[in-house]
């Protein structure tokens, strides 16, 4: 069996997929990842992984380069003629979804990983009419798999018609696993550490954190460390660099830039908070936030939510609502006992729900399901 797996990116393959694409090769699959090359290429070679470099702008809207990308996938799938392609992400689901259908890829994977802004606003523009148009044609066929990461996204897609009922799977996350983030006692020493790991996007929350950080200023300072840790994004919502220096003292509110060890940064942090209001899967950062066992700060917005039992293993907030955000801040920084119970109740929720082997065993039932039946 010859499987593709198409994501945007080679450091998203290597932090979202990379225990799929490894179990599968081990079943005997002939595995290629086909993904924009950021750096990291040697990194998925290494896997003993061949990857083929995809012409995508994951956040572009040029017609010239989304064409370029349609008809990179439309030669790649002829030449190589996969048996399963696996679609990561909107664009990848969209182009190589009609790809796929033109071709007549015997099995096609569709996992969508959150929303983003094409579907934030419910008037949808004509892009995202255009895109839903062209995602209702090309799932209407046989042995097509649609993965949800939040049952919202699930019933969209249906209310659309770009799903029907017996295409949709549903897995929780693109999981963590459960040994290398295992449960660490928070740091005793001082300042507390409030961690945000995001792509530095404003629908992601920053700015609504760092009101609220300013709002706590006067009583934390000095007591509390809040720390951003993303890389800046093409994103047309992208925060600027200028912006974030000027939001940032380096000192009470750090802004860290990308950070490839947001292991040890979890681990050594107190508290996990994402404001987001951006249309996510089920972000990452949290589920393995759980796992280490932190309390997590984050909002009522899709895929967040899904991540937390409200007083249970953290907080829900209103999406955009500083001042909510910052009383639940205090009440955690404030309360040692509270903060260690809800990171012990995360972790438990971890375990049952957000295991990487249950995430790589449900693909390759998925493969298996399109390649044999």
């Amino acid at each position: 069996m010859r499987l593709l797996i198409v994501v945007n990116e080679d450091r998203f393959f290597l932090s979202h997929r990379k225990d799929i694409a490894i179990a599968a090769q081990k079943e005997g699959m002939e595995v290629k990842i086909v993904c924009k090359d950021t750096g990291r290429k040697k990194e998925v070679e290494a896997l003993g992984l061949e990857m083929i470099e995809l012409p995508i702008n994951p956040t572009g809207s040029n017609p010239l380069e989304e064409i370029r990308t349609f008809f990179f996938l439309l030669k790649l799938y002829i030449r190589l003629k996969p048996d399963i392609v696996h679609h990561v992400g909107l664009k990848n689901i969209l182009w190589g979804g009609l790809a796929a259908k033109l071709v007549k890829v015997k099995g096609v994977v569709n996992a969508v990983s959150g929303l983003g802004v094409l579907f934030s606003d419910e008037n949808y523009s004509f892009p995202a009419r255009m895109a839903i148009r062209t995602m209702r044609f090309s799932s209407n066929r046989k042995k097509v798999s649609q993965i949800f990461q939040n049952k919202d996204d699930m019933q969209l897609f249906q209310d659309l018609h770009i799903a029907i009922e017996e295409q949709c799977e549903f897995i929780k996350g693109s999981g963590v696993d459960l040994n290398e983030y295992a449960y660490t006692p928070e740091p005793l020493d001082n300042p507390i550490r409030v961690v945000l790991s995001a792509r530095m996007v404003r629908e992601k929350g920053i700015v609504t954190l760092i009101k609220a950080a300013e709002r706590l200023r006067s009583e934390m300072q000095g007591k509390v460390v809040f720390m951003l840790c993303g890389g800046l994004s093409n994103n047309p919502k992208g925060i600027k660099e200028q912006e974030l220096k000027g939001w940032c003292d380096g000192q009470y509110i750090q802004w860290l830039g990308y950070r490839s060890d947001m292991k040890q940064l979890l681990m050594q942090s107190h508290i996990v908070v994402l404001p987001s209001y951006y249309r996510e899967g089920l972000p990452k950062s949290l589920i393995e936030a759980t796992a280490i066992g932190r309390p997590i700060v984050t909002t009522h917005s899709y895929g967040c939510k899904d991540t937390v039992d409200d007083g249970v293993n953290g907080f829900l907030i209103k999406p955009k609502d500083y001042m909510e955000l910052a009383e639940k801040l205090r009440i955690l920084i404030n309360d040692k006992a509270l903060r260690v119970n809800m990171g012990k109740k995360g972790r438990e929720r971890a375990e049952k729900e957000f295991s990487i082997d249950h995430v790589i065993e449900r693909h390759l039932e998925i493969y298996r399901k399109l390649y044999y039946s």
